[in-house]
């Protein structure tokens, strides 16, 4: 039996559903490993290895450094070896590891619980929602790309916070595959009932810009054993890569004004203090960066705790 997948029809083997002991054969994600020294003086290693189902720890005794040497931490490897549980806790013995080449990494990786068919189709739903002209063709061009269209659908909101990290929890919420699509559709679906309890905001900016205002991360990261951050998000960041997608697909008859103000609101999305200290120059900008944050918080306390949710 194999994870991610078997050769003989066999069910594919997860972290969620491992036994004690239970033989494995399966492959994984590699996001620690630590060559440590037993009481004796005998080297063993550390790992840590994830599916999209959850973690495990691996340890390997025997021949530690002959099997150190043939993979290396943040790759996808094949391990061999048996289910134990140790302090109440399941691990596995590693008998044999390797490289894994010819696998998808994404298969590997945390994934949202919510049907990313369901919430495509809802994020349609809410460009539909717009109605000036402007604002919704540069809308429509957006999704119409179909490679950016596939990044909306796969990309997270942050990586995730290594565990006993100092970052907040909110500064990683949604730090899976499909969180950037759960985070839009969620702060788009508050805007609109903002819009509702105070009718004076300008409805088609708030959400048009509801739902862009995360669209720079499509560039953020890559995937490998682990999300990390691209070259491209690391020197420019999302809001900067979000500028230049609205740049790239605004239509000519996007009214200069608005596209400034919602230009305006992707780039306050973070508060003033993110961006340079610029003040906010609309309802619709304010709006936006509280609805943003309080999706993040409240996503944050759900995922991990109440403790640290708020910034």
């Amino acid at each position: 039996m194999r994870s991610g997948g078997t050769t003989s029809g066999e069910p594919a083997q997860t972290v969620a559903t491992l036994r004690p002991e239970e033989l494995i054969d399966g492959v994984f994600a590699c996001t620690r490993k630590e060559r440590q020294m037993t009481r004796s003086g005998s080297p063993y290693l550390t790992l840590e290895l994830r599916d999209s189902t959850g973690t495990i720890t691996g340890r390997a005794f025997r021949d530690a450094d002959l099997l150190a040497g043939r993979f290396e931490r943040g790759e996808l490897v094949r391990v061999g070896g048996r289910v134990e549980r140790f302090r109440e806790q399941l691990q596995i013995d590693v008998r044999t590891i390797v490289r894994a080449e010819g696998e998808d990494p994404t298969r590997f990786l945390p994934t949202a619980y919510r049907d990313l068919d369901e919430l495509e189709g809802f994020l349609e739903h809410l460009v539909r929602e717009v109605y000036d002209q402007g604002l919704r063709c540069l809308l429509e061009a957006l999704l119409a790309d179909r490679d950016l269209r596939a990044q909306i659908r796969l990309a997270p909101c942050s990586v995730p916070a290594p565990p006993g990290g100092g970052r907040s929890s909110s500064s990683a919420h949604h730090a899976y595959l499909g969180g950037l699509l759960e985070h839009t559709v969620a702060v788009a679906s508050m805007a609109l009932e903002m819009c509702v309890l105070h009718p004076r905001l300008n409805r088609d900016l708030l959400l048009s810009a509801a739902i862009v205002h995360d669209l720079g991360k499509t560039a953020e990261f890559i995937y490998g054993a682990e999300i990390e951050r691209s070259q491209e998000g690391t020197m420019l960041g999302h809001v900067e890569i979000g500028l230049r997608l609205i740049d790239s697909h605004a239509p000519a008859s996007l009214d200069r004004d608005l596209r400034l103000a919602l230009e305006h609101c992707v780039i306050m999305h973070h508060g003033g203090e993110a961006a340079a200290g610029q003040r906010f120059a609309s309802a619709e900008a304010l709006a936006l960066y509280r609805l943003n944050a309080l999706d993040a918080h409240v996503k944050g306390a759900i995922e991990h705790g109440i403790a640290g949710s708020g910034r």
